[in-house]
């Protein structure tokens, strides 16, 4: 028989690395569970970056809207000065032109625009016409006081309303700027030249109904008078 040792116990062989193991799989399974989170937080970090830069884009392009609509504004503003200067110039231009349009006009009236005085005469009316100037005021057209000015005054029965009568200076226009009013003389209706339309017809039917009644008493007359002298004879 063999002697055994006493209070030695046996201890099945554990390999060596399996501690190790164990410990270098906890750190492992703490740094999964912790990549979610520095991931998470690395998404919300970019999500405000990037709104961030929506809102500074949208101010950007607000910004370069309101730039372009007051670009526009000016333009226009501009645009529409130089119109409005270009039509003062222009205004003021004719305006001392007038006097000579005048005495071309009365010259014209009384046979006096002749040889060469004629020709340029009429290439002046011809540029000014081109410039745009227009010739208004006529007899015989209602008087408008923004366009009219009345240097005589009288009354007329042939008239029903304020008219022209006579064209003393013809008026001048470009456009809708009026550069010289027409001067003009004008009537107004007589006050009190004859009754009124209704009055008028009321007269004329009494007295046609007078007419008709004297007429009708009339033939009576005559009828009664001859048949006085038609029963005479049956009475004898």
């Amino acid at each position: 028989m063999t002697e055994e040792t006493p209070g030695f116990d046996e201890k099945p062989d554990v390999p060596s690395g399996s501690d190790d193991a164990a410990e270098t799989a906890a750190p492992s399974d703490q740094e999964g569970g912790a990549a979610p989170a520095g991931d998470a937080a690395k998404t919300a970090g970019l999500t405000a970056e990037l709104d961030q830069a929506r809102s500074a884009l949208a101010e950007r392009t607000a910004d370069l809207q309101r730039l372009q609509a007051e670009y526009q504004n000016y333009r226009r503003r501009v645009e529409r000065d130089r119109v409005t200067v270009k039509e003062i110039a222009t205004a003021t231009l004719l305006a001392e032109l007038l006097p000579v349009l005048d005495d071309i006009g009365r010259a014209r009236d009384h046979g006096e625009l002749v040889g060469g005085f004629k020709s340029v005469a009429e290439s002046l009316e011809t540029g000014v016409a081109k410039m745009g100037l227009q010739q208004f005021g006529k007899e015989g057209e209602p008087f408008d006081p923004t366009i009219h000015e009345a240097l005589m005054h009288s009354y007329a029965p042939d008239v029903t309303e304020t008219t022209c009568v006579a064209v003393l200076q013809p008026g001048y226009r470009i456009g809708e700027r009026t550069i010289r009013p027409a001067r003009v003389a004008v009537a107004e209706p007589q006050p009190g030249a004859g009754p009124a339309p209704a009055a008028k017809e009321s007269k004329e039917s009494a007295d046609s109904a007078g007419a008709a009644g004297a007429t009708d008493g009339t033939e009576a007359k005559d009828g009664a008078a001859d048949g006085e002298e038609s029963g005479g004879p049956d009475k004898g």
